[in-house]
């Protein structure tokens, strides 16, 4: 068994820098967070979890429908789930091309849906996961940053491919392994 997820990484490294910044102040608010590491940062266009490893192909295959140029998506706002007041998970928002990422999620879902997998619950929200709060408690400073910072630009990110990515979970945190690729068309 393998678990996987499909998503876009952010390789960009003054993108990753600003996306580290912000992950490093909410941090400091002292509430007890697992924060991303810089390397593991991405968008998450569909989380799949635990399949067994002869489905590899067969996700990459509904992968390989959702055909697109390359395009780009800015980073912006700073939000969390289920609300700011309420933080559980920290990210930082998709202002431009979330349209596409949808188009694509959409497009792969349905190829997922053929092969028996399960659909996602709720509605898919294009954003980077900076931390997971991990006990509440003190929340008051956090909030504020969430507040303060809710405009935040980490800046753009260029969507040149879209990757199956193995999730091996350890005791220091993920790491994350791509597994396959499917480029943007040309």
């Amino acid at each position: 068994m393998v678990r996987v997820f499909i998503a876009v990484d952010i390789e960009d490294p003054v993108v990753v820098g600003r996306l580290a910044s912000i992950r490093d102040m909410l941090v400091s608010s002292g509430v007890p967070m697992k924060p991303v590491e810089d390397q593991n940062m991405h968008i998450t266009l569909r989380f799949i979890g635990e399949v067994p490893e002869s489905m590899v192909d067969e996700i990459y295959e509904a992968m390989k429908l959702a055909k697109f140029k390359e395009f780009v998506t800015r980073l912006k706002g700073l939000g969390a789930f289920p609300t700011i007041a309420r933080p559980r998970v920290l990210w930082i928002g998709v202002e431009e091309g979330a349209e596409e990422l949808r188009r694509i999620r959409d497009t792969i879902e349905a190829g997922l849906r053929r092969l028996g997998l399960r659909p996602e619950k709720g509605r898919f929200i294009p954003h980077v996961t900076l931390a997971r709060v991990k006990a509440r408690g003190r929340m008051e400073r956090l909030v504020r940053i969430l507040t303060e910072y809710r405009d935040y630009e980490a800046g753009t990110v260029i969507v040149r491919s879209v990757r199956l990515k193995q999730s091996i979970l350890t005791p220091k945190g993920p790491i994350y392994k791509t597994l396959r690729e499917i480029p943007a068309i040309t």
